[in-house]
């Protein structure tokens, strides 16, 4: 993959950071390269997904609906809905993202959960060079952990028998950890994990994510008006 501009040091500084999370990164596409074999998906066509779509937790959410025997159109609607996130994500970074359009649907591609983090300069400010050295990192662990799935899936059987499953969670956890010195990142970080858990038996996939988003946006609102 070609560079959109010259070397920078950031973008060597956001691949080094990214390093400790491509580990459950690589182990989460692998198990959704063995899921989407033994769901009967091509090869070719797993792996593609991964190279267009990297979300893992919509690819997984659309591999289990169509394993499941559900519909292509509750597939695509737990995607949606479960990619939505990044709406905010996406308006979060354009400001630090300028150029023409080619170069920004590049960097939108590289910009998941981590690469954001990675990415955060402070007082909401994004440096896109961060952005670039952390995403490709976590492109790649994602791609190539999925085509190891897909060729040893038969091999792996159930992901969730060797404890896969849990890599998506653990490595948010890594991500939020950090974050967690101030009274009002607890507080958020609490109302939106109680909001999700109570949310996640009763409604679809992606809403309990979606709505979890309410109590950290109203702790910012009242925090904002104090300050």
């Amino acid at each position: 993959m070609s560079r959109p501009d010259g070397p920078s040091p950031n973008r060597s500084s956001g691949a080094r950071a990214a390093v400790p999370l491509a580990a459950p990164v690589f182990a989460f596409g692998v198990s959704f390269g063995a899921l989407a074999e033994s769901a009967g998906f091509n090869p070719f066509l797993a792996v593609a997904m991964s190279a267009t779509t990297f979300a893992g937790s919509a690819q997984f959410a659309a591999a289990s609906i169509l394993t499941a025997g559900g519909g292509a159109a509750a597939a695509l609607i737990a995607g949606i809905l479960l990619n939505a996130r990044y709406i905010p994500i996406g308006i979060s970074l354009a400001p630090a993202i300028a150029g023409p359009v080619w170069k920004r649907f590049l960097y939108a591609q590289l910009a998941v959960d981590e690469s954001w983090a990675v990415s955060h300069i402070g007082d909401g400010r994004y440096d896109k060079d961060l952005l670039f050295g952390a995403g490709l990192t976590l492109y790649l662990s994602w791609l190539i952990g999925t085509a190891l799935g897909v060729v040893a899936g038969g091999v792996l059987g159930d992901p969730e028998r060797l404890g896969l499953d849990a890599a998506f969670p653990a490595l948010f956890l890594v991500l939020l950890a950090p974050r967690l010195g101030d009274r009002e990142a607890r507080w958020t970080v609490l109302g939106g994990g109680l909001v999700a858990l109570a949310l996640v038996p009763l409604a679809p996939a992606g809403v309990p994510i979606l709505t979890a988003v309410i109590p950290p946006l109203l702790i910012a609102r009242f925090t904002w008006r104090r300050a």
